[in-house]
């Protein structure tokens, strides 16, 4: 039976609560520091003052599932059962899943130049896979680079949102998020749907099985990710991170690129006072120091 079972409602209205008014939850200052405190611990994320009412929103859907009416009741049974699948849904839901296809899309036309130039099957990691349109962007991309190589190159996509990766693995997407995909490509490599699935196009099989989705939490102890790699894809995710964990995570991503790999950031990152171990090559891409 699961740990997480209904608690009684609170009797009294409690003084500290945020815009109690306007909550059916019961939801307080320290149940706010304490989801920061749990998140930061379990995925090293940070979580912003002003991300408190995304916090109850988001959070308020696991509390009524488990007919919880307080969000302390909610964090303890979490603290006190460590190894609950509730904390796989509790990440879920306060993970920031914001990408589309071909995202900065001057860093794929660099990655295809690089590719051409590989002598060994192309292997790249994208680290914040997400709901897919980045790895099957960089499919997209190594199909067109390689030509017949393709097909032995392999793309490892990993994230830490269990529920974000099996919408990935699904590969389907309405057509308004193709935009950024020119005709031609999506002739190529997307089936558009018919029927119940009209307005809807899949990712295409051959493309699909370049990918292997895994879940991987970047703070963890452990990862799926092996190099050597020619290209890590990690974009728009370590802003979520302290300065430590985001130097941490950097020293571990050094070892695993090919001497000449590359590492592709977000458009607002900058770690090169961060780390010795990469220097800027431009444009928010880094190769590592010789």
């Amino acid at each position: 039976m699961s740990e997480f079972r209904q608690s009684p409602a609170p009797q009294e209205e409690h003084p500290s609560l945020f815009g109690a008014a306007d909550r059916d939850l019961e939801f307080t200052e320290a149940d706010f520091d304490k989801i920061r405190t749990l998140i930061y611990q379990r995925a090293g994320l940070v979580l912003a003052s002003h991300k408190r009412e995304m916090a109850y929103s988001r959070l308020a859907k696991r509390l009524r599932l488990h007919g919880m009416r307080r969000f302390s009741d909610y964090l303890t049974r979490l603290d006190q059962h460590p190894e609950s699948p509730e904390w796989e849904a509790f990440t879920n839901a306060l993970t920031t899943n914001l990408t589309s296809f071909f995202r900065e899309s001057h860093h794929f036309s660099l990655l295809a130049e690089h590719v051409k130039q590989a002598t060994s099957p192309v292997r790249i990691w994208c680290a914040a896979a997400s709901t897919g349109e980045e790895p099957y962007s960089l499919a997209i991309t190594l199909s067109q680079a390689l030509g017949s190589r393709a097909s032995q190159a392999q793309i490892l996509a990993t994230d830490i949102d269990t529920d974000a990766l099996d919408k990935a693995r699904k590969g389907i997407y309405a057509l308004d998020q193709l935009e950024k995909v020119s005709e031609a490509c999506r002739r190529q490599f997307f089936l558009r749907g018919s029927g119940a699935r009209a307005g809807m196009a899949k990712i295409r099989p051959e493309l699909a099985s370049m990918i292997d989705f895994q879940s991987l939490n970047l703070t963890s102890g452990s990862w799926v990710a092996k190099g050597p790699f020619d290209a890590i894809f990690c974009r728009n995710v370590m802003i979520y991170f302290d300065k430590e964990t985001q130097a941490r995570i950097l020293e571990r991503f050094a070892p695993l690129l090919k001497p000449d790999g590359l590492l592709f950031t977000g458009h607002s990152e900058n770690f090169s006072y961060l780390t010795e171990r990469f220097k800027l090559r431009g444009q928010t891409v880094y190769e590592l120091a010789r």
